[in-house]
């Protein structure tokens, strides 16, 4: 069985300041390096992948500890089935795919319903949908409103917005997350940000 070190999340960065990802040849390399039990490669990956999946899921439960919990089971996943590892090419795509089924599973579990968005999710959307805010940067007021409209959106529009805006995932890789067509993924996540313009200019 592989060695794994303790985990201790990545650096909680904003959506501007996230660590990249390894380019597909190096990626391939550690993991194939981590399959075989190297430490070294397995703390690269930690430390590369943790703090994107701890923002993700903290986005939606709201919970540090929760989501620090469920970082850390999503991790030993990927140690106890890196040997059966086949995904070549759509590592980010699985390993997020488990960090959402954990999630999924323990809020179940709990019976417990997701908290509104974090401001740093709702800055990033208005970043990349400038007409949400009118062209300027967010205020405040502004985030306050988008928060509201995003939980109006369904969960599955919800989904699609925090793995696209704080996941950071391409829109092929939240399709494979989702297991649904790209042109769903892309047509929802075209329908959500018009509901949430049509929402804000509502409450103004």
């Amino acid at each position: 069985a592989a060695s794994f070190p303790r985990l201790r999340p990545g650096p909680r960065l904003g959506l501007n300041g996230m660590a990249e990802s390894p380019k597909q040849q190096t990626l391939e390399a550690l993991l194939s390096r981590a399959a075989e039990g190297d430490e070294s490669a397995w703390r690269q990956i930690v430390d590369t992948y943790s703090g994107r999946v701890y923002g993700l899921v903290r986005s939606q439960c709201g919970s540090s500890d929760l989501a620090e919990e469920i970082t850390q089971s999503t991790f030993c996943t990927i140690v106890a089935k890196i040997n059966a590892y086949t995904e070549v090419g759509r590592f980010e795509s699985w390993l997020f795919r488990i960090a959402m089924n954990r999630l999924r599973d323990e809020m179940r579990r709990r019976k417990r319903q997701a908290v509104p968005t974090e401001m740093s999710t709702l800055a990033g959307i208005m970043a990349s949908d400038p007409s949400a805010s009118g062209g300027s940067g967010p205020d405040p007021t502004e985030l306050e409103k988008l928060r509201a409209a995003v939980s109006q959106l369904s969960d599955a529009d919800q989904r699609i917005i925090h793995l696209r805006h704080f996941g950071r995932l391409s829109f092929k890789q939240i399709a494979e997350v989702l297991g649904q067509p790209l042109g769903t993924v892309l047509a929802r996540q075209h329908r959500a940000l018009k509901k949430l313009r049509e929402l804000i200019r509502g409450e103004e």
